[in-house]
Order: structure tokens, then sequence, then C-alpha cells
């Protein structure tokens, strides 16, 4: 058996999506418009709860995907270039629309190549480095059909070989895909509890606490400046930013990570600039960025149970941007919450905190699997690694 350099046009051609009218765009529908907004940067779809690009106008039916459907990217907002050419996969039926941006990978007839192989092909440094360096545009980079299908590849003879490598980098996936359904269903299932203890207030013992124009006895409604104090982010200095094992916490979330803290974990970020809403845990010590708000001072509440009310005040109702959403914390401060007594957040605590250590340990466990997945790909695509000695991962344990 033996790994051959082939031109990708040997195996597929690119189809560009369709230009979608912009007076038919919504943030509600049946349709899911897909962009380079939707692919991670190592490869795969990004699905954006509440930042979908749906469309309602009439389309071509060819537009309109099927289960299994690849696509490539092939427009980058970024200098850089770190999502262009890379693969993502349709997950079902006549549910998201191919656009211009993106190209459908079609293969031509018999052809040898593997799907799962081709996917993770196209999600390799050594390619991704041949259409960035093909690329067009100072700015917004473009790539094209042609200069996808003349970049050179190296690719095993055998298909036996490229299920297995396919085989290997897809448990990965699975194990990782694994694991965040499971960190979905603890997330879940904290929301839940807190909600019913806080919201409908059905906490335990409630049956004996006498309830007072909707507040129950010792607890207060008060104002959320009350309960805690949001503190703008930290400049990050150009360039200063070091390898280590410190997030750094923006609006959307972690945003990589730096060799320095400024706050201590466990603590609370929320948006103060660009994108508003989203509420973020984080268990150890991290670098909040200056587009995000952290909580300086847990006054009357926990972090647990700051994190849970900051989600359900929805905090995009302060937004006091024109053009790019702001948080104005002041005027979040004033807003009304209902404040419990110190022994039941205490006792919400309890049963919360075990439920995001095992959330802890499975992100763990995904940037494990991440980061071996991703020292894999390039030596398998380089035909310097065999699959012969690679296990499987093993799944993660709580």
């Amino acid at each position: 058996m033996s790994w051959r350099i082939r031109k990708l046009g040997e195996f597929v051609t690119i189809k560009h999506g369709w230009a979608f009218k912009g007076e038919h765009f919504s943030d509600s529908g049946k349709y899911i418009l897909l962009t380079p907004g939707n692919a991670y940067e190592t490869g795969g779809l990004k699905l954006r709860p509440g930042k979908e690009k749906f469309y309602t106008g009439e389309f071509p039916s060819e537009y309109l995907m099927k289960t299994g459907d690849m696509l490539v990217v092939m427009t980058d907002l970024i200098q850089a270039a770190p999502i262009l050419g890379g693969a993502l996969v349709v997950p079902e039926d006549d549910r998201f629309l191919h656009n211009q941006r993106l190209g459908l990978v079609e293969y031509l007839p018999g052809a040898l190549i593997d799907k799962d192989f081709l996917y993770f092909l196209l999600n390799s440094p050594d390619y991704r480095a041949q259409v960035r360096g093909s690329a067009t545009g100072a700015t917004v980079r473009h790539t094209a059909p042609k200069r996808i299908c003349d970049c050179d590849v190296l690719v095993p003879d055998s298909m036996a070989v490229q299920r297995q490598v396919a085989q290997v980098l897809s448990g990965y996936d699975d194990l990782i895909a694994v694991n965040q359904r499971r960190i979905s269903l603890l997330e879940d299932a904290a929301c839940r509890l807190y909600r019913e203890w806080f919201v409908h207030l059905r906490f335990p013992g409630h049956e004996l606490v006498p309830v007072k124009d909707g507040v129950p006895e010792a607890w207060t409604r008060g104002t959320l400046g009350e309960a805690l104090f949001l503190q703008r982010g930290f400049d990050l200095p150009s360039g200063a930013r070091q390898p280590g094992d410190v997030p750094v916490c923006a609006s959307t979330g972690v945003n990589g990570f730096h060799s320095e803290a400024r706050v201590r974990g466990p603590g609370v970020v929320t948006g103060r600039s660009g994108t508003l809403g989203q509420v973020h845990y984080v268990q150890q010590d991290f670098w909040p960025l200056n587009t995000a708000l952290w909580v300086k001072e847990f006054r009357r509440v926990s972090p647990l149970f700051a994190y849970f009310m900051l989600r359900d005040i929805g905090l995009k109702q302060f937004n006091s941007g024109a053009s790019v959403p702001t948080l104005d914390r002041k005027v979040a401060h004033q807003a009304q919450v209902l404040i419990p007594v110190p022994e039941v957040i205490a006792d919400f605590d309890a049963i919360a905190k075990p439920l995001f250590d095992q959330i802890e340990t499975l992100r763990d466990g995904n940037a494990r699997a991440a980061q071996t997945r991703d020292l894999l790909l390039p030596r398998f695509m380089s035909g310097k690694l065999g699959v012969s000695s690679i296990r499987l991962p093993e799944e993660a344990t709580t």
C-alpha cells in the first residue's frame, strides 16, 4: 500500500451556492442559511442558537441540503483566513440552505475516495495552507472551485486504509459529541433545578414558609446591584497573550488562553459589547476581556446562583448601543430581582456544584480529545503515521 500525491480535482468538483436575497433574511423560520460563520476553525458545523440566519423566500430546490452533504468555506472575513477551505457536513434533510460563500462537494463517477477520509483531508493543515496561499483579497479572502481542485493532497491507494484513518479520527469526534450531549444534559438539570426553586418557588420546605406579595418570608426583592456588582473586563495588549492554560473570556465565551489570570475563579462573565445575553460560568482563574463584564462582587449571591440569575433576567433588554449592542451595567444594576436567604442558596449550590464539576471534567476530556485528534490529523495526512498501532479513544468518565 502506498500514499500518492493527487490533485483534489481527480476526485471531486465544487459547486457554487445560490445568491439568496437579503430582503428574505429573518431571525426565525424553517430554513437556516448556512454561512462561513457556521464553520469551526478546525472544521465541522457550528450551530449558533439565537444567531442563525433564516430564509423565508423562494429558492431553487437544489440548494436545499440533504443529510451528509459536504460543504467547503470559500469566503473568510478574517485576513488570516482560519476557516477558508475547511469542510462541514450537513446533519439533517431539508433544513439547511447552501449559499454562495460555500461550495458543495460533488464526487466524480468512480472516484476512489472515502467520504469520511475526505472530510478530514479538507480540514488538514497542508491542504488549508494551499487554499490560503492561492486565495485572493487583501482583507476578505476568497477561494474558488478551481483553486480548491488544484490542491495537491496525499491519498492512500487503498480505500480500506482511508476508512481506517477516518475511523480513528472520527472516534475522537464521536467522543467529543457524546461528551457535549452529556454536558448539555447536566446544564439542563441545573437550570431546571434553579427554575423550580427560584422561579416557581418550590424550594425544599417551601410549604412551611409564608409568602407575601410573591416573596417568601425573609427573602427580599431588590436590585441586581444589591445582589452582585458587574465590572468591565481588562484590555489584553496586542502581542501580550502568552501561551498558557488560563482562559481568556470574551462576550461569547472562552477566546483562547493566556499565561496570566486577572480574576480568581469561580467567576461569571457576560457580554459588554458586541454580543449580549450570553452568560458564562468559569470555574478556574481567568482573564475577562474588555468586551465582557465580569462579576467583581458576589454581594448576596454565590457564583453559581449569579450565573443562573443573570441568564434568567434577560440582559439583552439593557442594550444601550445603536449600531453596536452594548450592555449598560449601571442600568442593569437597577433590574429588580428576588434574593433568597443564604441558606437556600447554599442548598442549591450543594446540588448544582457537583453537576458543574462533572461538566468541567467532560470539557477537559473534550479538550484532550481535540488536541490528540489535531496532532494525529497532519501526521496521518502526510503519510508519516500508520493506523495499525493507534487505539480508538476511550469514553471519558465523570
